[in-house]
């Protein structure tokens, strides 16, 4: 038996081409495209507006997706993390997160199966790198969030498993369907690094340009070093240069990620550390809590450090927000994502 197609791998143009021999309406691939993006449809008898007889011949031929949902779990604050498994056996995670008084639903998506940047105090990082995932993968994630839920997805945000500009590419095909076929504008598209250089002026220059978060965690590069390897190679002198190009070339600004870890990153002097680091900075800080990761020696930060290290960085002038944590009770706060099945 031939196999089915995947809708969700192929481009505009080869969709046209499978369509040419069943309908021959330019506005079939429309609204199957619709159907598949904007109404996340779940199977071909729910296109109700495609002739049956199309409908018919795609049942015979295709499948929406290949992608399943292997496990999925709902913490008490609404947050709803996915383990989805793809055609190969790998699996990864995506989470939706939902606030209160706020219509926004964030979509957390993943960029690789595992990651390659053994920062020490993230879970993912302990997995290793498995592989990249490709556009139709990502962008899937949204797909099967919409899907189960019935929600509109309002906000997405690169800061699941792996490191987005490891793999550029797909990353960056992944935002532009996205941006066109989901309709979420591009300043609702939020990509985090741990500061791949090249990668941070190469997005500057696109035409479709994400706000940009960067995993910094530490103005001190021996502390940095220790629980971010990528420091070796990209160091925080070199960062702060590509960071300015990012904001002088996109007048853009930035949001710098800080880690508390108690005893190591909430101290004042890494609080004076980083208020020089981005005082000549377009940026903003959010800073994060560390969320407790099995086999670390790191200590969560109590709340007295947490607001002296916030008001320390606001003499400064910059906006400091404190991360609502979300989803820690199923493992699906940053830091948190193993991709294992509980």
């Amino acid at each position: 038996m031939k196999e089915k197609i995947v809708l969700t791998k192929l481009t505009d143009e080869e969709l046209s081409e499978f369509l040419s021999d069943k309908d021959d309406r330019k506005f079939a691939k429309d609204q199957l495209l619709s159907w598949i993006y904007n109404k996340s449809a779940k199977d071909f008898d729910s296109m109700t507006n495609i002739k049956k007889d199309l409908r018919e011949k795609l049942k015979q031929t295709a499948v929406i997706t290949d992608i399943k949902i292997k496990t999925k779990q709902i913490s008490k604050d609404g947050t709803i993390k996915y383990l989805l498994e793809y055609n190969d056996g790998n699996v990864a995670e995506c989470v939706l997160m939902r606030f209160d008084n706020r219509g926004n639903l964030s979509a957390c998506v993943s960029s690789q199966v595992g990651c390659p940047m053994g920062c020490k105090f993230c879970a993912t990082g302990k997995r290793g790198f498995i592989r990249n995932l490709l556009p139709y993968e990502i962008v899937e994630q949204i797909l099967a969030i919409q899907k189960d839920t019935g929600l509109k997805v309002t906000n997405v945000v690169f800061m699941g498993q792996g490191e987005p500009f490891y793999n550029f590419e797909n990353v960056y095909k992944a935002i532009e369907i996205i941006n066109s076929k989901l309709q979420i504008g591009i300043r609702r598209i939020t990509v985090s690094t741990s500061g791949i250089i090249p990668k941070i002026k190469e997005i500057a220059e696109k035409e479709l340009i994400p706000t940009l978060a960067i995993s910094l965690h530490s103005a001190k590069s021996d502390i940095r070093k220790e629980i971010m390897p990528i420091e070796s190679k990209y160091n925080l002198d070199e960062l702060k240069k590509a960071l300015k190009f990012y904001t002088d070339k996109t007048g853009k600004r930035i949001t710098l990620e800080y880690i508390l870890i108690g005893g190591l990153t909430d101290t004042k002097e890494m609080a004076v550390l980083l208020s020089q680091y981005m005082k000549d900075l377009k940026c903003n800080v959010n800073l994060i809590p560390y969320n407790p990761v099995c086999d670390t020696e790191y200590k969560k930060p109590n709340k007295k450090d947490i607001m002296l290290f916030k008001y320390i960085l606001e003499s400064s002038g910059k906006k400091v927000t404190i991360r609502l944590e979300r989803g820690a009770d199923i493992d699906a706060a940053c830091g948190q994502l193993a991709g294992k099945e509980k």
